[in-house]
């Protein structure tokens, strides 16, 4: 016996005929299975996107529409045109053709969510709800859960925070190609105007144990479950968002095709799958594995500079509303006025290391979703400073909101610093602008 022939075999029936009964691991899937324990949605966002962006319409009531995928070409800071994947939302004109990142996607915590999602071509596709806690058919891993066809998932968020939406198939191809977006859970009250507020605007709140920093005004303490929609929340006055990314032009010039490292099944799934079956004419299989980024992104803008620069993006840089749930102004560059709270949103969406750092001391709030000292969760970790010029160490996927209050002007930059993430060799120092007024 030995490790290529073990000397024994599992049987496995065969599966020709009943891919049905297999939609979670065969490729492609031939059906869209119904929402296993189905509940009435409650999400209020899809309504009032619909109310407020011109041309968007409610297709299924309280349900987000994401489609997978659409195909295109975008041009880069010196020209050069690559080939993305992008997710869309087919409710909303401006969205309808995908965008990169993804649409923004908002949700009060407590609501049950619904996200309709279609795949618009081969390869089947998934959406993972990063850092949430569905069901396991609901949660879109790749394999084991739900590959679409189209399938409604089903969730319902618990912590006010920060998370993202990608496609879990393929996963590092497909990610790196744009098939992602953000995902921000907000207070339950967060779309509801019927004390006055207006819900597609500013200040909001998140979730925060600010106790020990007095400074930020506006903190409600109280017990979470004790139905105080405010209870341990901040507000906030201007919020930005900074999907960290890079790309490598090799990739993805050598794999345009979202179908081609997808192995063939047999008959015999794990047995007679035939991985080389999407090749080029030879057994050329194409492995991720030499990954040499060369354009570097911060929630879809360019860092205009080439490997080896320090280069910045502009000022006054701002996400749509219709890319952002509704809600005006969130922003990308930081312009902001004395005595605001910041709240900064930072994702880790690079393969190689990433450090950030801020010119003036920040507040860590909360990390992969969850708020620190926010219970059940206050007994193991708390808010604490980063003070100015210390580096934020982040890796893949990472999540880490962070408070700023400025009582003196400002006009400076933080700097997102790439390293390999093999050699540890420096690629580029991307500046963007922090403006207090």
């Amino acid at each position: 016996m030995t490790y290529s022939k073990p000397g024994f075999l599992i049987p496995r029936r065969s599966i020709e005929g009943q891919e049905g009964e297999w939609v979670k691991t065969f490729d492609p899937p031939k059906e869209s299975p119904p929402t296993p324990e189905f509940l009435r949605p409650t999400n209020p966002v899809p309504a009032f996107v619909a109310a407020t962006v011109k041309g968007a319409k409610v297709s299924i009531p309280n349900t987000q529409r994401v489609v997978l995928m659409h195909n295109e070409s975008i041009e880069m800071w010196d020209g050069e045109k690559l080939k993305f994947f992008l997710l869309s939302n087919p409710d909303v004109p401006v969205a309808k053709d995908g965008s990169f990142p993804g649409p923004t996607i908002r949700v009060p915590r407590g609501v049950v969510f619904h996200g309709q999602v279609h795949g618009k071509t081969q390869p089947p596709h998934t959406i993972h709800w990063h850092g949430l806690e569905p069901t396991a058919i609901n949660d879109g891993v790749g394999h084991t859960s739900m590959e679409v066809g189209e399938y409604t998932y089903q969730w319902q968020p618990n912590f006010i925070g920060s998370y993202f939406y990608h496609c879990h198939r393929n996963t590092v191809q497909h990610f790196d190609f744009g098939l992602y977006g953000f995902l921000i859970v907000e207070p339950p009250d967060a779309f509801d105007p019927s004390d006055g507020k207006n819900v597609g605007g500013y200040p909001r709140r998140t979730a925060a144990n600010l106790t020990q920093f007095p400074e930020f005004p506006g903190f409600v303490g109280g017990d979470i479950l004790s139905g105080d929609p405010h209870a341990m929340t901040v507000p906030y006055d201007v919020e930005a968002i900074w999907v960290i990314d890079d790309l490598d032009s090799a990739w993805m010039e050598q794999a345009d095709h979202a179908h081609q490292t997808f192995p063939k099944h047999g008959n015999k799934p794990g047995i007679n799958d035939r991985f080389h079956n999407n090749d080029r004419g030879k057994e050329d299989f194409f492995a991720f594995h030499d990954f040499n980024p060369d354009y570097f992104i911060v929630t879809g803008v360019n860092f205009p500079g080439r490997v080896g620069s320090t280069v910045s993006i502009r000022p006054g840089i701002k996400i749509p509303m219709e890319l952002n749930s509704g809600v005006t102004g969130m922003q990308v560059s930081v312009d902001a006025r004395i005595n605001q709270t910041i709240l900064i949103r930072v994702e880790c969406a690079a393969y190689v290391k990433i450090k950030v750092t801020f010119p003036v001391d920040v507040v860590a709030i909360a990390r992969d979703g969850r708020a620190f000292g926010v219970p059940p969760y206050g007994k193991y970790n708390h808010p604490f400073t980063i003070n100015a010029g210390t580096p934020l160490e982040l890796s893949t996927a990472q999540r880490m909101d962070v408070l700023i209050r400025a009582e003196r002007p400002l006009n400076s930059f933080a700097q997102i610093e790439y390293r390999h993430h093999l050699s540890n060799a420096f690629l580029l120092n991307g500046r963007i602008p922090i403006i207090v007024r």
